[in-house]
């Protein structure tokens, strides 16, 4: 499993790469094995989680919420349905120790993992030199088998300046983190953040923001979903919903 991952998680970092700044690596996020066979089939290289949806989808609330086992097993199910690499949103990494969370990882075959900078328990950020420390547990423990994409929050919470989230950003890299998410960085800042942290930025897609090739020409070199597409599919259901018989 091990070197197989490995391979995997090589292949998978090569990807971040962009010999043209406009095609940036897209991944959509899915919640349950019928979304990731959609997007897989659908011929994307590779899928992600979104905690949000995963846990709306087992009835639990983002944010902590979920006991790491049951997310776990789904995230098993999710990793072993398809045959492109899938890179595992845990949050915060439920309280378990950095080796026990690459361990279950390698396990289930995943290519690698998204983990924030937030304390769930306060609603606030965690101390950035305490966070990059466990980050690089994190990162020793998985050696080049993971793909780690460390979630900055300064924007969700904090002053949402820039200073800070280039501070945090510069301090998860140095800890072993291939890649660094400013989730909801405005759209303005994210040329500056990419100069600065220069390892490969991971953007939130928005519908009413810059589209693939204008994020890729900002300086994103990764560019995800969060929940949204999982909230594009409830309201599609919805209308189902409303009228079961239309469309035949």
């Amino acid at each position: 499993m091990s070197t197989r991952t490995r391979t995997e998680a090589e292949a998978f970092r090569a990807l971040h790469d962009r010999p043209e700044r406009a095609d940036p690596l897209v991944i959509p996020n899915v919640w349950d094995v019928v979304s990731a066979r959609a997007f897989a089939d659908a011929g994307h290289r590779a899928l992600a989680t979104s905690s949000a949806a995963v846990t709306a989808v087992l009835g639990y609330q983002d944010g902590g919420d979920i006991p790491a086992d049951e997310m776990f097993d789904a995230l098993t199910r999710i990793v072993r349905a398809v045959g492109v690499p899938v890179t595992v949103d845990i949050e915060d990494g439920y309280g378990l120790p950095p080796g026990e969370i690459v361990d279950r990882l390698l396990t289930m075959g995943a290519v690698g993992c998204n983990l924030e900078d937030t304390d769930h328990r306060s609603g606030t950020l965690k101390d950035a030199h305490r966070h990059a420390d466990w980050l690089a547990e994190v990162t020793v423990a998985a050696g080049d088998r993971l793909v780690v994409n460390a979630r900055v929050d300064t924007f969700l919470h904090g002053d949402r300046g820039v200073e800070e989230t280039i501070r945090r950003g510069l301090l998860y890299t140095e800890a072993g983190a291939d890649v660094v998410y400013p989730i909801l960085a405005p759209v303005h800042l994210l040329p500056d953040l990419a100069e600065a942290v220069r390892t490969p930025l991971n953007a939130l897609f928005r519908p009413d923001g810059p589209d693939f090739a204008e994020l890729g020409w900002l300086g994103v070199s990764r560019v995800t979903f969060g929940a949204g597409l999982y909230d594009r599919a409830t309201a599609a259901l919805a209308d189902i919903a409303r009228d079961p018989a239309a469309g035949g």
